[in-house]
């Protein structure tokens, strides 16, 4: 499977993957996703989250929970699951997010006042 990465996607800062929970397929192609975006800024680390959604569909999961989080652990990345259809968690992966573009704002800063 071939992804185009549009200009937009050019030297990311953050990364949000979303999987959703009963799908197999989704929660794979997450790895390819990752790959490409990390090869976007070869050598930097790329903070970012997991998102599991669709946890209103319990019956249906065919992801489990422990999979996603081993695997996100695995990449430096966070672990979130979340059910936008019920308002459930939707906004903490974003929360994380926020906070780490900021703390890598400060770090850039910084570098940059030292220069001055």
């Amino acid at each position: 499977m071939q992804f185009a990465v549009p200009s937009k996607w050019e030297s990311p800062n953050v990364l949000c993957l979303v999987y959703d929970v009963t799908n197999e397929q989704s929660f794979t192609n997450c790895s390819k996703w990752l790959e490409k975006a990390r090869s976007q800024i070869p050598g930097t680390t790329l903070p970012g989250v997991l998102v599991g959604n669709k946890t209103d569909l319990a019956g249906r999961r065919v992801v489990d929970v422990a999979q996603a989080q081993a695997w996100a652990l695995g990449q430096g990345l966070e672990c979130f699951e979340t059910s936008v259809k019920e308002a459930e968690n939707y906004n903490a992966p974003f929360h994380y997010l926020a906070r780490q573009f900021h703390h890598l704002y400060r770090e850039k800063l910084e570098v940059f006042q030292a220069l001055v």
